[in-house]
């Protein structure tokens, strides 16, 4: 930072770099690709570390859907000795490595409040708050703005009828670590996605007994294909098949190895699944462990959720029965719309670009967004890599500007 003054209780800091709204890997990813052109930037981060949703949202037994060679950030690979799939704990002391690696140091307890582009000025202003008490306000002046906030910023909790009654504990996967306290008791998981059905199989796994909302259509496919990540194996299909076909070769190959889903209450929807990822960006389940589990009836599937009582819950289709705890699998939000108040790169209703990938990386006045394409680690990498180019020439154009002031400032009468 170049320069700084204070006005009231207001520090107002002018950088000379890109401004990054989010320490988690967008973020992250994002300043190691600028670093690694020589520009610099500054990391803004509500939490106290990095990647806090990671840290403190996550449950234990988590490890990566997808094989590592898919999820490791830009310039800097997983460690050797990491297995195929890392762990949770893994995965955040690769995160750490990275920072350390790139120097990365974000600015820590910063929440934005609102980022606006000045059009008098021609830049960014981001004002933030500061400290427990968040009394502490601090505007940042910058000529480009990187939203890495991402898909998961804020809990998604639906409302159903009857929460205010329910006696027994309604949590969050984002407060969900272990089953451990939950054995013995009988507990219903809402929500039939990655983190309900890893959810519900650590419950049984630690004698619960566990009930799986399954209120809409799902694909479910198995980890594994032929010796190689489902993942991997699709995306090497794609390079020489239509996305329909590819999709027909799965769906055939989770018969064969997962058997009739919808017999077990697990209907798949209409279109395939790299379809279905691709219009709506609904990622499909990859099986763990759990679809043995409800086929040997230790997980229920139950259909959706009408309304909760005190000791019990109404499905809609009218079968009642008794729970000693709820879990929320029902993911995440952005909370863009909450701060940034440009309204025509991000929209105002889920809070994501409204450009689908891959054209959804850059607005107009140095916005740009990264973590957004419902692609995973992939998609951050590949967008990371994009903004650090745009920038570089941005960059480099500044600098032949200020070199050639500097040679007329100087230069003889």
């Amino acid at each position: 930072m170049m320069s700084s003054n204070s006005r009231s209780s207001t520090r107002r800091l002018w950088v000379p770099g890109p401004v990054i709204i989010g320490a988690g890997p967008s973020g992250l990813a994002t300043a190691a690709c600028l670093k690694e052109k020589g520009i610099p930037s500054l990391i803004l981060e509500r939490a106290d570390c990095i990647a806090s949703l990671w840290k403190l949202k996550t449950y234990d037994r988590l490890r990566l859907h997808l094989p590592k060679n898919f999820c490791e950030l830009p310039l800097l690979p997983f460690p050797k000795d990491f297995p195929t799939y890392p762990t949770k704990q893994q995965f955040i002391s690769y995160l750490e490595l990275y920072a350390k690696h790139f120097n990365l140091e974000p600015e820590y307890n910063n929440t934005v409040v609102s980022a606006e582009f000045d059009k008098g000025c021609g830049f960014w202003k981001i004002r933030t708050s500061v400290g427990m008490k968040m009394d502490q306000e601090t505007e940042y002046v910058c000529q480009w703005l990187i939203v890495a906030t991402g898909e998961n910023a804020e809990e998604l909790v639906p409302d159903f009828e009857g929460m205010d009654v329910f006696l027994g504990p309604i949590t969050h996967t984002s407060s969900y670590r272990s089953g451990e306290c939950f054995q013995g008791k009988s507990v219903l998981v809402v929500g039939c996605g990655n983190s309900g059905m890893e959810i519900s199989l650590d419950l049984c796994n630690h004698n619960a007994c566990a009930s799986l909302v399954v209120r809409d259509s799902v694909h479910v496919l198995p980890q594994e294909m032929l010796g190689r990540s489902t993942f991997g194996l699709a995306m090497q299909l794609l390079k020489w098949l239509p996305v329909r076909l590819v999709d027909q070769f799965l769906l055939v190959m989770s018969w064969f190895m997962l058997g009739n889903t919808p017999q077990l209450g697990l209907n798949r929807p209409n279109l395939g699944p790299l379809e279905l990822k691709s219009i709506t960006g609904k990622t499909p389940v990859l099986d763990v462990g759990t679809l043995a589990q409800i086929r040997a009836g230790k997980i229920k599937v139950v259909r959706g959720i009408k309304r909760l009582m005190r000791n019990s819950v109404e499905f809609v289709d009218g079968m009642v029965e008794n729970f000693d705890a709820i879990i929320l699998a029902t993911g995440y939000r952005s909370n863009v719309p909450t701060w940034l108040k440009e309204k025509n790169f991000f929209s105002e209703e889920d809070g994501f670009p409204t450009q689908p990938f891959p054209e959804g990386w850059k607005g107009q006045n140095g916005l740009y967004a990264v973590g957004f394409t419902k692609r995973g680690l992939l998609g951050t990498s590949i967008d990371a890599r994009r903004i650090a180019e745009d920038i570089e020439k941005q960059w480099k154009v500044k600098a032949v500007q200020f070199m050639a002031f500097a040679n007329s400032s100087t230069s003889p009468p």
